[in-house]
Order: C-alpha cells, then sequence, then structure tokens
C-alpha cells in the first residue's frame, strides 16, 4: 500500500500544537506495518529537516520548491495540481492540517482537523490569517471533500458537525499523545540547576507556557496573578514565544506594580521542556478554546497541579486530574490558584489524578489508531 502524508506544516521549523502531532505522530506511525509512505515537503525556503524516520526504507522525502502562496492559490481556483500526481502512485493522501490539498478521484483523502477557533474566535487572529482561512483555505468545503475526518477532540467533532454540517460517521476521534519524557524528575538535579540557570527561574513560581497570544487569556492570567500576589509570595513566568498580538500582554505587565514578579523565558528548547515543569509548583492554562491543548497534559505528567479553562476541549481532556475554571472570571482564577498553591490535600489528589489521566494518553495509540483509518 502507497500513502501520501503531507508534511508542509514543518518548512517553518516551529513547534505549535499541529506540528507537535505530525512529529510525534510520523515517529510511531511510519515504522507500522508492510507500507510505503511518500512525504509531500513543499515550500521555497524551508527548514531541513532531521528526524531519524527520514532514514527509514519505507520512507521517500518528495521534497519540491513551489512558493506555497503560489500552489494554495492554483489549489483554490484550478483545483491544481493533484497532490497525488505529484507523488505518483500513492492510494491514499493523509493531510495532518487543512490546507488545500487538491487529489484525483482514485485517491482517498483523510485529513485531521485539530480544531475550529477561527469560527468561535475570528477576533483572536490578524486579518491576513481571517483572509487565508476564509478564501483560501476553504475549510469548509476542504471538510466536506475528505473522505474520512481524523479529530483530536469530541469538542472539534461536535464543532464539524455543527457548524459544517459533515456526518458523524465520517469523523473519528483520536486523540493526540504525549512523550514518555514528561514525568516526574526531581531525581535530575543537575538538568533541573540547569535549566533554571539558562531560563533566570525563580524558586518558587506559577508556569504558564505556550503561545503569547490574545486567545490564551494572558491578561487576565496576569490580574489574577497580581490579586494573588497580595497574600502570596510568589512568581508568575510566562514561557514561549510572541504570537499574534503580543504586545497587550507586555504592556500589562510593565503597568502592573508585580512587575519584577513576572518573567518571560522566550523559546524554550524542547529538551528543556519536562525540567521546565517540573520546577514550576503551579501549571496554568487559562486559555478561552482549544483543541486539544499539550501543556496541560504535559504538567500533569511531570506531577504539576494543573489549572485549566472549562471551555471547549480542556474539560474532556483533563477530566479529574486539574482545576476548572471560568476563563472570564479573573477572580475564580485567582481563588484556584491560591487553593491549589496552600491545600495540600488538594495538591497531592491533583498530581495523583492528574498522572492517571495523562497516561491515557500516548503516541503509540494515536499512531495505531490513525493506521487503522488509513488502512481501511
Amino acid at each position: 500500500m502507497n500513502i501520501g502524508i503531507d508534511i508542509r506544516v514543518l518548512a517553518r521549523g516551529a513547534r505549535t500544537g499541529v506540528e507537535e502531532y505530525l512529529i510525534n505522530l510520523l515517529a510511531h506511525l511510519l515504522p507500522k506495518g508492510d507500507i510505503n509512505y511518500q512525504l509531500f515537503y513543499n515550500a521555497f525556503r524551508k527548514d531541513k529537516l532531521d528526524y531519524d524516520w527520514l532514514s527509514f526504507k519505507n520512507v521517500q522525502l518528495k521534497d519540491f520548491k513551489i512558493p506555497n502562496r503560489l500552489l494554495f492559490l492554483s489549489a483554490r481556483y484550478f483545483n491544481q495540481p493533484k497532490i497525488d500526481h505529484l507523488l505518483k502512485g500513492i492510494e491514499t493522501y493523509f493531510n495532518p492540517h487543512f490546507f488545500v490539498s487538491p487529489v484525483s478521484s482514485r485517491c482517498r483523502k483523510v485529513m485531521t482537523f485539530h480544531d475550529l477557533s477561527f469560527e468561535h474566535y475570528p477576533e483572536f487572529f490578524s486579518w491576513r490569517k481571517r483572509i487565508w482561512q476564509k478564501f483560501l483555505m476553504r475549510t469548509k468545503k476542504e471538510a466536506q471533500k475528505a473522505d474520512k475526518i481524523i479529530v483530536v477532540s469530541n469538542s472539534t467533532k461536535n464543532d464539524l458537525v455543527n457548524l459544517y454540517q459533515i456526518k458523524e460517521e465520517k469523523i473519528k476521534v483520536i486523540y493526540s499523545g504525549i512523550g514518555d519524557e514528561f514525568k516526574p524528575i526531581n531525581d535530575q538535579k543537575e538538568k533541573l540547576n540547569y535549566v533554571r540557570e539558562k531560563y533566570n527561574l525563580p524558586n518558587n513560581f506559577i508556569l504558564y507556557f505556550g503561545t503569547i497570544e490574545p486567545r490564551k487569556n494572558l491578561v487576565n492570567l496576569i490580574k489574577a496573578f497580581e490579586v494573588l500576589r497580595e497574600k502570596h509570595s510568589i512568581r508568575l513566568v510566562i514561557a514561549g514565544t510572541k504570537g499574534w498580538l503580543f504586545k497587550d500582554v507586555f504592556k500589562t505587565v510593565r503597568e502592573s506594580k508585580y512587575r519584577n514578579d513576572i518573567a518571560f523565558t522566550g523559546f524554550v528548547d524542547q529538551e528543556d521542556k519536562p525540567a521546565l515543569y517540573n520546577l514550576a509548583s503551579l501549571f496554568v492554562y487559562p486559555s478561552f478554546f482549544e483543541g486539544f491543548g499539550f501543556p496541560p497534559l504535559e504538567a500533569m505528567a511531570s506531577g504539576i497541579p494543573t489549572i485549566v479553562s472549562n471551555s471547549s476541549s480542556l474539560p474532556e481532556i483533563v477530566s479529574q486530574g486539574a482545576l476548572m475554571i471560568n476563563p472570564k472570571n479573573m477572580d475564580e482564577l485567582a481563588w484556584a490558584m491560591s487553593l491549589a498553591l496552600t491545600d495540600h490535600d488538594l495538591r497531592n489528589n491533583l498530581i495523583k489524578k492528574g498522572l492517571e489521566q495523562a497516561r491515557m494518553f500516548s503516541w503509540h495509540k494515536c499512531a495505531q489508531e490513525t493506521l487503522e483509518v488509513l488502512k481501511r
């Protein structure tokens, strides 16, 4: 069997949720089964790939240098080029994102939808991204044309059914996994001290990790931290790269009387993430909307008490393993943080339940279920 996989999302070298999903899925999917994989990698300028799975005998990297804007326009308005023709001989085409990707009638198409946040909160996206999603990506059309859709949560499945009128039987929920490296590592003092010094981390801090953008609700987090800081001597660490409209977050910090207790790490290297979680006293993720949400699960797997929003997919993913709050209620968030820091029985219960919940998500299981969809 010959399967084509679109890996264009890896071209910019980022590690947001979609890239994290694809990188880990491929590492567990490509060694499985008697299948030949052709990887469609395209961009005029792109990062050089460095992954073990590129050397597998059943894997071929098809490297194209077509400018993606030109490719998107041609696909959108002329339904060309057919990706299966470029890859030559594939029977099934797997697109782990909703890029416009025409295929011929004899090639089956499977797509992964991570979320429809742009439908719920268009104001959280730049005007360029809104135009890109509305006129170039045609997400609803792509969903309707796909032979099968994989979603990473029931929340996203419900959105596809309710917003795009996709039939339920066409959709398969396959949860993403988390890496084995996310675990309690209190015995690795040298690694913990190295990461603490590298990112200039305080001894006692609350952690947020993710993109710095409006959807993540960081302004409310900072204001809730100010309320908490009146009674508790602790610091807030915001880790991650700048996204759309990040300036409001930095402005809020500059205007805070506790600005000296709020630190930004910037980009965090992949190998440093497990230690970063382990160093935190509490992890908080008050995002307005998530299709899945890797950071809360990674924190829970690391044995860190976790607080998340009670919206979108997050209650489904964390279950009883985290405290849930209304992301619009700053006082509720401040109260929850205080409780999670001071109530030792609650902390121990969150750690225990969090570890149990995180163990339910594995890349091996995700890859196996994805392979079954592709083969079927």
